[in-house]
């Protein structure tokens, strides 16, 4: 479904509703989405993304405003409300390795139930959980993540919603988009059907329930690093 607004496309999220959110720092996001969900003021979500953002950008609007309840990501270090959330109890976090998190999205979206992997044994993250041995080596097991909700974005999409995504910003992207039972997606470009050709789509319009276009907002830098001037 094509949707005119922001509130349209967010129709229906509810309070305490688990959410996946593309993106790999501030790459990818769907940051009209997200300031909608800023807006609508629904509170008590899980958040599940690679990282929270920044302070005063991306899912860091949502923690600004002690919408997020509980956090599940592999990275959190540019986020000082998260830090100061966290520890003072006010924020739930899952802390999970990065390509075990992004192997338990997409084992969601595939229907897998949970596999075995390597990654955190003998760390505190396999403290009191399931292990096996295969080959000689024990393994983690871990479950396939699903979501109520999967907010993705893309470059370009159609009206049927089909997706593709540019460059880096495929990320997470297309493996939250089949991870959410409902799967809405921001994009840039509103195609006409029949426009974007069969080997340009990564993801089919099977997983994608809501489409809207939106303005893309300038480039954020998450850390900006240069060098100190002097003589050459």
């Amino acid at each position: 479904m094509i949707c005119t607004s922001i509130p349209a496309a967010l129709a229906g999220i509810p309070e305490g509703a688990t959410l996946m959110v593309g993106g790999f720092g501030l790459v990818g996001i769907p940051e009209n989405l997200i300031l909608g969900l800023c807006e609508s003021g629904v509170r008590n979500l899980t958040i599940i993304s690679n990282n929270c953002g920044v302070d005063d950008w991306g899912l860091g609007l949502l923690l600004k405003n002690h919408q997020i309840k509980k956090m599940v990501a592999s990275y959190v270090g540019e986020n000082k409300e998260f830090e100061r959330q966290y520890l003072s109890g006010e924020l739930d976090v899952e802390l999970v390795p990065q390509g075990t998190l992004a192997e338990r999205i997409r084992a969601g979206g595939a229907g897998i139930p949970a596999f075995y992997t390597p990654a955190g044994v003998g760390t505190p993250i396999a403290d009191g959980r399931e292990t096996r041995v295969f080959g000689g080596k024990e393994y983690l097991l871990e479950l396939g993540l699903k979501a109520d909700f999967a907010l993705v974005k893309a470059w370009r999409g159609d009206g049927l919603g089909n997706l593709q995504y540019h460059r880096t910003a495929q990320n997470f992207n297309p493996m939250m988009a089949a991870a959410g039972k409902t799967t809405i997606a921001e994009v840039e470009v509103l195609a006409a059907i029949g426009d974007l050709e069969p080997e340009q789509v990564h993801t089919p319009s099977i997983y994608v329930q809501r489409i809207i276009c939106c303005e893309h907002h300038e480039k954020r830098v998450e850390r900006r690093t240069v060098r100190k001037g002097g003589a050459a």
